[in-house]
């Protein structure tokens, strides 16, 4: 019997959960893509997925966090946003910023605070959709 479908390619990242006072989520959309997702992105040879995470929420949105501080929800795994036929595997992390305000950096184009009421207007990628985009 022949299979119907490839196993799907893999994409490991590290995502955050960041909520503002309100409880909305903060998404970002890279630049020429439509889907809003968690900030985060790929690691570098030999970081951590912490580590991973406080690098690049420095480089995208100008958060400064310490890796030792974020506090891991799990890894989650859905469809990627912007590269059909792979599925995303993400450590997620939720994080404080205390004070901090997010400014797009980057290939960030655009950010903001949604719950589910909220984005019903926008393109959300599934891992966000699925698990974290608040009610």
């Amino acid at each position: 019997m022949i299979p119907d479908a490839t196993p799907p390619r893999r994409i490991h990242v590290s995502a955050a959960v960041i909520t503002d006072a309100d409880g909305r989520l903060l998404v970002v959309r890279k630049a020429g893509t439509t889907a809003f997702m968690q900030p985060g992105g790929k690691p570098e040879p030999d970081e951590t997925p912490a580590e991973t995470l406080a690098r690049e929420l420095a480089e995208e949105v100008g958060l400064i966090v310490d890796a030792a501080d974020l506090e891991p929800l799990g890894r989650f795994t859905a469809s990627a946003a912007n590269e059909p036929g792979f599925e995303v595997v993400a450590d997620v992390f939720r994080v404080d910023i205390g004070d901090q305000q997010p400014v797009p950096d980057a290939e960030i184009a655009e950010l903001r605070w949604v719950t589910a009421a909220t984005a019903s207007g926008i393109e959300i990628a599934p891992l966000a959709r699925q698990y974290f985009l608040p009610a």
